[in-house]
């Protein structure tokens, strides 16, 4: 594939540049013969960096990339942790237009992950953008390599190789489109007025589908169907086929977002609400529903986390089981752990903070974010938020719980005590596990605090309700025997 062409809007690097660009590809070449992946990796950044139009820089630190972590098609083990500020960065730059910058965070997104997708059509935009075809061209096509039948993937791709004229390789891509997707409108008109069946047939065009030889898959194009269109397609399909008809909707995209990810296609559900900030003049909603998508794979990863860890100290007991395949130590699952829920924490409380300056009528946003301040021990931005919610009458109750939860880590047990009780007088009887807890923080709290014939009746009164809940049996026996010893 050739470079770009002069009259593209990148500007040309200067003598001194490339220069520094020849030098350190050349530098890499060395490296690479000795197995150095690390260092070359950041001499051919800087010669991307340098000259972002020169293809030959771009394809040599994309194979480097890939054989640091052995083609394993996930890239690094911690990646999932590493990449998403890349990501978020990648996304702003593109918003903002400044493309350039956009493909700088995208190859510190593919350092970690070759094979990250969303980074890699994020990029192609970017390249397309800036008038560099080929290299947006084989941005997709690398992407093919784990997800050659992706519809999203394929039809970026074949709109792609329609712009460069290269129509005999957009039938095919419409095709595999058409074939994942038989009910989306674009591709039945697409296949119907190329002729891609026909055409594969006859032109035996699967190779040249590439763009590049090098790609594993693009290669391998297959010509025949694959197997019938599952519920995801069906769901899909009419969705679609609205949006084209009124692309200017939010309600359309959130629910074919939706329909994605129920099907575990997050990717996709993500391109499609990338897809319709544009058209929708980034409706809030939209923003909203990929904030969510983004703290998903972080929830999942916590979730991963606490069964690795609960897996291995199962073992650690089991005086039986002496082998295991973990690769981590308890410490070190420990450690992610801990990191992950700090994670995850911090984007809630991002995401409810923005819901709740949104939509400041809604009680219900504030308290979700008041129990996560109070998680992080931001406690006084905790008070403020639940003292809000609780002007609502209907969230009063479960407003006081937490407000006495963050009166009593700032040890004022006054106004810890005056809202449990206020929020033990109208907890609902249905929501009989807060009332518990309510009697519980009351019990105790009063027993810190030296009252202990209120302790004991709150205690017994919360004993018959559920005589097992959390210690109670035994901090009344405890009680007890301080008022006899007294």
């Amino acid at each position: 594939m050739p470079e770009q062409p002069s009259a593209s809007p990148v500007p040309a690097p200067n003598a001194e540049q490339k220069r520094i660009a020849v030098q350190s590809f050349a530098k890499a070449k060395e490296l690479l013969a000795e197995g150095g992946y690390d260092y070359a990796i950041q001499l051919l950044l800087t010669c991307c960096k340098l000259d972002p139009a020169n293809f030959h820089y771009r394809k040599q630190l994309r194979e480097t990339q890939k054989a640091k972590y052995g083609d394993n098609l996930r890239g690094s083990r911690f990646a999932f942790l590493t990449t998403p500020r890349w990501k978020a960065k990648l996304r702003t730059a593109k918003r903002n237009r400044e493309y350039l910058k956009a493909l700088e965070h995208g190859e510190q997104v593919l350092c970690r992950n070759p094979w990250d997708l969303g980074a890699q059509m994020d990029m192609a935009e970017a390249f397309d953008a800036l008038g560099l075809s080929d290299l947006a061209v084989f941005s997709l096509d690398q992407a093919r390599q784990k997800y050659p039948k992706d519809a999203t993937l394929n039809r970026a791709l074949a709109r792609l190789f329609e712009k460069r004229g290269d129509f005999q390789k957009a039938m095919i891509l419409w095709q595999l489109v058409r074939e994942t997707s038989p009910s989306d409108v674009e591709a039945q008109h697409k296949a119907k007025d190329l002729a891609a069946n026909a055409t594969i047939q006859k032109g035996g065009y699967e190779q040249a589908a590439a763009g590049t030889k090098e790609s594993p898959v693009v290669g391998r194009i297959e010509s025949r169907a694959t197997e019938k269109a599952d519920r995801l397609t069906r769901e899909a399909g009419p969705l679609l086929t609205r949006i084209a008809a009124d692309p200017t909707e939010p309600s359309l995209y959130l629910q074919l977002a939706a329909v994605y990810r129920r099907g575990g296609q997050e990717d996709r559900a993500r391109a499609v609400l990338q897809q319709g900030l544009g058209p929708t003049g980034n409706a809030f909603q939209i923003q909203l529903e990929l904030m969510e998508l983004d703290l998903a794979p972080v929830r999942k990863n916590l979730e991963h986390a606490d069964a690795r860890l609960k897996k291995l100290k199962a073992r650690a007991a089991d005086d039986t089981d002496t082998g295991t395949d973990e690769e981590m130590t308890e410490a070190e699952l420990a450690a992610l752990r801990a990191k992950l829920q700090k994670e995850v924490l911090a984007r809630e409380i991002e995401l409810y903070r923005v819901r709740a300056d949104r939509f400041p009528n809604e009680p219900g946003h504030r308290i979700e974010l008041g129990t996560r301040l109070l998680k992080a021990d931001q406690i006084d931005e905790a008070i403020a938020e639940l003292q809000q919610a609780r002007r609502d009458d209907r969230l009063k109750w479960r407003a006081a719980l937490y407000l006495g939860l963050c009166f009593k880590k700032r040890n004022n047990w006054r106004l810890a005590q005056r809202n449990f009780e206020e929020g033990l007088t109208g907890v609902p009887e249905s929501e009989e596990p807060v009332k518990k807890e309510l009697l519980y923080q009351l019990a105790t709290g009063a027993a810190e605090n030296g009252d202990l014939a209120r302790a004991l009746d709150l205690g017994h009164e919360l004993a018959n309700l559920d005589f097992a809940f959390k210690n109670i049996g035994k901090l009344l026996d405890e009680w007890h025997d301080r008022m006899q010893s007294a």
